[in-house]
C-alpha cells in the first residue's frame, strides 16, 4: 500500500532534520566528506554558500578538466616589480658606498672628525629609517636614545687608544637597558615590549656599528679594508637592484618583488669587484685576500637587503598600517652596511693583520 504525503501536511512537522536542498546551510557539518567530495554541483543545492570563481568554478568542486580541485591548494598573486623603484634603490645604495668611501679616503690621523661628521649623517639616516619602518614601542624614545649611543660611538671611536670596538659593545648594552627601562617606565604593554626587544637592539646596534669604519680608519690597513669591503658592498647592492629591474625572474617568494638572479649575481659581482681592488692595493692585499672579503662583505649586503624585503612583506600580510614609503626603501641599503661595517673591523684584525 503506497501512501504519499503532502508536503504542507503534519507529517512535514514530524521530520524537521529532513530540510529540502534550498534550505541546508552550507556550512552545515552533518553532510559526509563522500558527499562533499562527490561531483560537481550546482550553486543551489549543498555547495550554495561556497564562493565561485569568476569562470563560475565553485571552490572545491571538479574542474571543467574533470580534476578534483582542492580548496587549500591557492595561488598567491605576485607582487609586482616597480623597476624605478629597484633603480632608485640601486642610486641610493651607490651614492651611500661612495660616500663613505670617500670620507675614510680623506680621513688622516689628525682629521678623523670629518669623517665621524659622514658618520653621524648616515646614523641619523639609519634611525630614521629604521624607526619609521619597525615602529618599536615609544620610538621617539628609542630614536633619541639611538642617537645620543651613535654620537658616544663616534666619540670612543675618535678619542679611544688603541680603537677597538669593545667599548662600542658595552655602549649598546647600556643603551639598549636603557632604553627597554624606559619603555616600561612609560607604561607599555609588557607584552609588546617583550616583542618588539629583537626590534630595539637592531636600531641602537646598527647606529652604533657605523662608529666601527672610524675606528677601522685608525688601523694600518684599516682604509684600505673600508675601500674594499664598501665597494663590495655597494656593488652587490647596486647590481642586484639594477637587475630586478631588468630580469626578476625566478622570483624568491611570491610576496616580495625580488628575484633570485640579482641576488647571486650581486654577491658574484661584488666578490669579483674587491678581488680586483685586492689585486692593485699594497700588502698585505692579494687578489684572493680581496676576494676573500668582497665575499664576506657582498653576502651579508645581499642577504640583509633581502631579509628587509621579506620582514616588510611579513607585516604587510600581517595588515599593519604601511609606514613612510621613503623610510621602506631606505631601509634595506642601510642595514646592510651597518652590519658589513663592524665585520670589514674583524676581518681586517683577524684576517689582514
Amino acid at each position: 500500500m503506497r501512501v504519499s504525503f503532502a508536503s504542507s501536511g503534519t507529517i512535514a512537522g514530524v521530520f524537521p532534520s529532513m530540510p529540502q536542498d534550498g534550505d541546508r546551510d552550507a556550512w552545515d557539518a552533518d553532510p559526509s566528506r563522500e558527499t562533499a567530495r562527490s561531483g560537481s554541483r550546482s550553486s543551489s543545492g549543498f555547495y550554495a554558500g561556497a564562493p565561485q570563481s569568476e569562470s563560475g568554478v565553485i571552490s572545491g568542486s571538479t574542474g571543467p578538466d574533470g580534476e578534483d580541485g582542492d580548496s587549500d591548494d591557492f595561488e598567491i598573486p605576485e607582487v609586482p616589480v616597480r623597476r624605478q623603484l629597484s633603480v632608485a634603490i640601486a642610486g641610493f645604495a651607490a651614492l651611500l658606498g661612495v660616500g663613505l668611501i670617500l670620507g675614510a679616503q680623506t680621513s688622516g690621523p689628525d682629521a678623523r672628525t670629518p669623517y665621524a661628521i659622514v658618520i653621524f649623517g648616515v646614523q641619523i639616516l639609519f634611525v630614521l629609517a629604521w624607526t619609521m619602518a619597525m615602529r618599536p614601542p615609544a620610538p621617539g624614545l628609542v630614536a633619541g636614545l639611538a642617537v645620543v649611543a651613535g654620537v658616544l660611538a663616534d666619540y670612543l671611536a675618535v678619542t679611544t687608544d688603541p680603537p677597538r670596538l669593545l667599548p662600542m659593545i658595552v655602549l649598546v648594552l647600556v643603551a639598549t637597558g636603557l632604553a627597554v627601562g624606559a619603555q616600561f617606565a612609560m607604561r607599555t604593554n609588557r607584552l609588546r615590549v617583550r616583542d618588539a626587544l629583537a626590534t630595539t637592539v637592531l636600531i641602537i646596534s646598527g647606529v652604533v656599528a657605523f662608529a666601527a669604519l672610524i675606528a677601522l680608519t685608525r688601523k694600518p690597513v684599516g682604509t684600505q679594508a673600508v675601500l674594499v669591503c664598501l665597494s663590495a658592498t655597494a656593488l652587490a647592492l647596486t647590481i642586484a637592484r639594477l637587475t630586478d629591474a631588468v630580469f626578476p625572474r625566478p622570483r624568491i617568494a611570491p610576496q616580495v618583488a625580488r628575484g633570485a638572479t640579482g641576488v647571486i649575481l650581486g654577491a658574484m659581482l661584488g666578490t669579483l669587484g674587491a678581488a680586483v681592488l685586492g689585486s692593485v692595493l699594497v700588502l698585505p692585499f692579494t687578489p684572493a685576500k680581496g676576494a676573500v672579503l668582497g665575499l664576506v662583505a657582498a653576502g651579508i649586503a645581499v642577504l640583509v637587503d633581502l631579509a628587509v624585503n621579506f620582514s616588510e612583506a611579513g607585516r604587510n600580510m600581517a595588515g599593519a598600517a604601511p609606514t613612510f614609503w621613503l623610510a621602506r626603501h631606505m631601509q634595506g641599503p642601510l642595514g646592510a652596511f651597518a652590519l658589513v661595517a663592524p665585520v670589514a673591523y674583524a676581518l681586517t684584525v683577524f684576517f689582514l693583520s
